[in-house]
């Protein structure tokens, strides 16, 4: 199943042998329920050939010798015959099933665990829909590969060899006569077959279509500007346009196949018709006798089917292996940002960070990114331009920091190379005089507590958001989380309290309830080192005020680096750093940077604020 970006992916393509070896070590776990999958599909391909068999055996030995134990022998033995159809049909869902489902759950978990692992420019440039259908519509489509598609090609194969060697085998001028009338059949199925194929794909970029507007739409954010801009009416004609093409394709799709198959059962019925106008001759000559020419009637019959399925099985195969290859193309994504061999913990942390002339530019896509989960030509844009350059910073344990600048001067960049959302370019970061590259993610980010501008809750209760940072932290301690960051009161008055769902992206709570539980969420983390990226900005003066001393109490002792724009959350830090289109141009206390009547100076004089950031890095 692709994507209608990718609906003409398999054009052209050819079928590669690292990729089926690739594939076969996918499989690899699977090996013996594939091969009994596989010995059921021809037992029942060979258990298909018994009733016209033992039919003929019934017209030709039985009735004519009045031979009334053959007759029941042979019943009872096209009973059996069906009943081991019955046992292999289930066999084969049940093999093809465990088959399928587990190699779904290998997939899927792979993936997401690889997407775990790659950086924040990686999901800063991915179509979150484009990757979200990797998880889905490439696995099952990788998945028919092994089960569907498989299945369906080697018993079509099995079923037309056996089928065609047992008719030559019984009356092979019958036989020839049946392969003649083919041509009629195999190249209306061919045209057709590409007909359907191309509505199917036509029809799945109308759904897309759909399942983007309605993804974009139908949350909160997209919602609100669809309910403020008045833009309703717009929005459902474009979405019944699109649903119009979804039923216009399934109309012509339905009665495409209609056709079809009125067709194949045309060409069926006329390639009997012959089978039994010319056999019944054979049989008045006595060539032939009135079983065989029964048996020729009914085999000719199944030799049309898998004649359906192999006109197209290389696009099938292709569609299923492509599907495949784009799973394959997220699993061997580079992951810029790892752990080293060699990777030390950091233990006991105290919390020193030092900027070593620092440089950092962001990465270029090709090195964090897929091209195919990018909006086309996105790719492209790699703007090799230094945001940092050449920062050297000393930040002491226990000292505060505030970092100050206008927006695009570096500062959330220098929070995120902290903890290493991104890598320097060149320059070193050290904790505790370690190189970050050098430590463990685990033990590096479980040191550091961040709240952002824009913090995110999941859609999920406040106290499983809160648990997120300390999954084993009691709910006493919850509680004090929540009262030091001021926002106890309010989860209590609440009907359902700490059991209170937050919406999607904690929309169910205002802009300073939201910072507050993201600040509760920290403390509860009981970080070494704390950074605070505009964590106050949604917050009214009483509340800042508030919090303001909650976070006071929680900094003492720790190692802070504070990124706001209130002179107010910045003036009693340790030191103030001043940055400047990537350079640390002022730094030093709020009365020693007055005193210097500089740039901080002439900002605080112009208006006591540095401007507000954008919420991105």
């Amino acid at each position: 199943m692709m994507l209608p970006g990718d609906a003409h992916a398999v054009k052209g393509a050819r079928i590669k042998r690292e990729s089926l070896r690739r594939v076969w070590t996918f499989a690899q776990p699977y090996r013996w329920a594939i091969l009994g999958f596989l010995g059921a599909i021809v037992g029942a391909a060979l258990l298909g050939l018994a009733p016209p068999l033992l039919f003929r055996s019934i017209l030709d030995r039985a009735i004519p010798q009045h031979n009334g134990s053959l007759i029941t022998k042979l019943a009872v033995v096209l009973v059996l015959a069906a009943i081991g159809d019955a046992v292999l049909a289930i066999v084969q869902r049940w093999l093809s099933s465990s088959i399928g489902e587990g190699l779904i759950f290998d997939l899927r978990v792979a993936l997401f665990d690889k997407v775990q692992q790659m950086p924040i420019a990686f999901f800063t440039r991915t179509q979150t829909g484009a990757l979200t259908s990797r998880l889905n519509n490439d696995v099952i489509g990788a998945q028919n590969a092994v089960t569907s598609t498989l299945g369906s090609v080697v018993s079509n194969i099995v079923v037309l060899i056996t089928t065609l060697s047992v008719m030559v085998a019984l009356e092979w001028r019958l036989t020839v006569l049946a392969l003649l009338v083919l041509p009629l059949f195999i190249a209306p199925a061919k045209r057709v077959g590409s007909k359907l194929g191309g509505l199917a794909m036509r029809q799945m970029e109308y759904n897309a279509e759909m399942n983007t507007q309605m993804s974009e739409r139908f949350n909160v954010a997209g919602a609100m500007i669809v309910k403020l801009f008045g833009r309703r009416d717009r929005e459902v004609e474009v979405f019944a346009s699109r649903a119009a093409g979804v039923r216009d394709m399934g109309i012509k799709a339905a009665l495409y196949g209609r056709v079809f198959f009125v067709a194949l059962g045309l060409v069926g019925a006329m390639s009997a018709a012959a089978i039994y106008g010319i056999g019944a001759h054979l049989v008045l000559s006595n060539t032939i006798t009135p079983g065989t020419l029964v048996a020729m009637a009914t085999l000719v019959q199944r030799i049309y089917q898998p004649l359906t399925g192999l006109t197209n099985a290389r696009v099938e195969v292709m569609t299923a292996l492509v599907s495949f290859d784009r799973v394959f193309e997220v699993l061997d994504a580079p992951v810029s940002i790892f752990d080293r061999p060699g990777a030390v913990d950091l233990v006991d942390p105290r919390g020193e960070v030092q900027f070593d002339n620092v440089v950092f530019h962001y990465p270029a896509a090709e090195t964090v990114s897929i091209a195919s989960l990018e909006t086309p030509g996105s790719l492209k844009s790699n703007p090799d331009v230094d945001v940092l350059k050449g920062v050297s910073l000393h930040i002491a344990s226990g000292e505060t920091v505030a970092v100050v600048g206008t927006s695009g001067s570096g500062k959330s960049t220098m929070a995120a190379l902290v903890s290493r959302l991104y890598d320097v370019s060149s320059g070193a970061i050290r904790i505790d005089g370690i190189d970050v590259r050098d430590l463990t993610g685990d033990s590096l980010r479980s040191a550091i507590g961040v709240v952002s501008q824009d913090p995110h809750l999941f859609h999920e209760s406040i106290e499983s958001n809160l648990l997120y940072a300390r999954p084993d932290a009691t709910h006493e301690e919850v509680v004090a989380a929540c009262e030091a960051a001021r926002i106890h009161d309010t989860i209590a008055a609440l009907p359902d309290g700490y059991k209170t769902m937050v919406g999607e992206r904690g929309y169910r709570l205002s802009g300073g309830e939201k910072q507050r539980v993201a600040i509760a969420r920290m403390l509860l983390k009981n970080p070494s080192i704390m950074i605070l990226d505009e964590a106050t900005s949604h917050l009214d003066n009483e509340n800042e005020a508030m919090v303001q001393e909650a976070l006071d109490a929680a900094l003492h002792n720790r190692t802070a680096l504070v990124i706001a724009h209130r002179l107010s959350t910045i003036r009693d830090a340790d030191r103030i750093v001043v940055l400047d289109s990537g350079l640390i141009a002022e730094q030093g206390t709020h009365d020693e940077l007055m005193a210097l009547d500089g740039m901080y100076a002439s900002q605080v004089r112009a208006g006591g604020s540095f401007g507000l950031d954008s919420p991105t890095i």
